[in-house]
């Protein structure tokens, strides 16, 4: 049976909000992408998520077949994330409302992202009667086997319910699908690799002189770091490895792109700063705001090397952006960030956590011009098989599998 209409589910942040603000990150490229996707392959996505503002417009028609709907749950601004867990049940109720109220809205399945949203799809593919698919971003225990975050065992409890009752799980690589099978006892029958894309009309090499021009960096070599500001993300141990490269190489200069996020986001923020100001490197070190979405190309052509340090990545979209945009990529050897990155040919992968770990690639990819040219070249023909068009397509046909099986249950 085909899907004509399907309920994404994005509790805790907007695929309208600004990347590297608050919560905001990699889980809102992919839903506003995969909605955008799916909209062009004939499947209306109606992208439900938790109004932060009185003066947000209800229902918002992003293009021709993609509509982001606030529901109300809460007070009226942003929320902390470790805080959201309490408002599921009234966003719930909202949505299991909204669908009852009109039955031309009723989707034919659910998508919950991230596990908050994963317990609200949960509770409605119960008092509504339809499947659910689970993309989880992010694991609990992941986290805690890599010593990435301290995450509440509520959470990883939660996780494992979800798992059980989800009719798909998505999987962003084969060691994600693995995870969720040794970890959380995942029927792998239920579980498909589906990786995020990649927008190539805008993610595509260009003119590297003139990005470099236009940003004020002529004639410096440029290390990038891109994401949100917090412990995961590694931006304190980017500004060590940068200080190491800084005393040999006084055309460098890294660029952070991004702004504090989480309850730990503006101590991490805080610590690289004291880093800079320990080497004095102040006229070294570039922090930019978040940048719409569309601008980051420019920023990602610029640059000689993209720096990816991440304690753990479930796929790491930074790191394929760049990588399409050719610009190779140095990056820590966890998650999804070795499915994107060849180690050798379209970038670095490093073991460990030192920063000399990272120095001593950046510091040779900048010596050497001739082979940078070469892994952005690689980089950018490696992207290529990533596609938000071909993803959409693909779980339009999975989507629709789906619906045609008979239900999970776990109650």
């Amino acid at each position: 049976m085909p899907v004509s209409r399907l309920a994404i589910v994005s509790f805790h942040t907007s695929p309208l909000a600004q990347p590297g603000i608050g919560d905001g990150g990699g889980m809102n490229v992919y839903v506003d992408s995969l909605a955008r996707g799916l909209a062009r392959a004939g499947v209306h996505c109606d992208v439900l998520t938790r109004a932060e503002a009185s003066g947000q417009d209800p229902v918002v028609e992003v293009e021709p077949g993609y509509v982001v709907r606030h529901l109300r749950a809460g007070p009226l601004r942003p929320v902390p994330k470790e805080e959201l867990l309490g408002l599921v049940p009234e966003f719930t109720d909202r949505m299991v409302e909204l669908y009852r109220r009109d039955d031309r809205l009723r989707p034919d399945l659910l998508h919950g992202n991230y596990w908050l949203s994963g317990l609200a799809s949960h509770r409605a593919k119960h008092e509504l009667d339809l499947p659910m698919v689970a993309t989880f971003h992010t694991l609990a225990r992941v986290k805690a086997e890599t010593a990435a975050a301290d995450e509440p065992e509520l959470r990883a409890r939660s996780e494992a319910e979800i798992v059980r009752c989800s009719d798909l799980i998505l999987a962003s690589t084969p060691e994600e699908a693995d995870q969720l099978a040794s970890l959380y006892d995942a029927d792998r029958n239920r579980i498909e690799i589906v990786p995020p894309g990649v927008d190539h009309h805008v993610f595509r090499p260009g003119d590297r002189r003139a990005a470099r021009t236009m940003l004020g960096l002529d004639g410096r070599n440029v290390v990038l770091f891109v994401g949100r500001i917090q412990p995961l993300k590694g931006l304190e141990l980017a500004v060590r490895a940068f200080a190491q490269i800084a005393r040999n190489d006084p055309s460098a200069v890294l660029v952070v792109i991004g702004g504090p996020s989480g309850a730990d986001g503006p101590a991490e923020l805080a610590r690289a700063q004291a880093v800079v100001t320990e080497h004095g490197l102040s006229a070294r070190v570039q922090f930019h705001p978040p940048q719409p979405h569309e601008r980051l190309v420019t920023w990602y052509r610029a640059a000689d090397v993209c720096l990816v340090p991440s304690r753990a990545e479930s796929f790491g979209l930074v790191a394929l952006e760049a990588a399409a945009s050719g610009t190779p990529v140095v990056a820590a050897a966890v998650g999804g960030l070795r499915s994107i990155i060849h180690d050798g040919l379209t970038g670095v992968l490093v073991d460990g956590r030192d920063p000399a770990d990272f120095a001593a690639p950046l510091e040779r990819l900048l010596r050497d011009p001739e082979r940078r040219i070469e892994m952005g070249l690689s980089a950018a023909a490696s992207a290529r098989r990533y596609s938000w068009d071909m993803t959409a397509v693909r779980l339009r046909r999975l989507y629709a599998d789906v619906i045609a099986r008979t239900p999970v249950r776990c109650f």
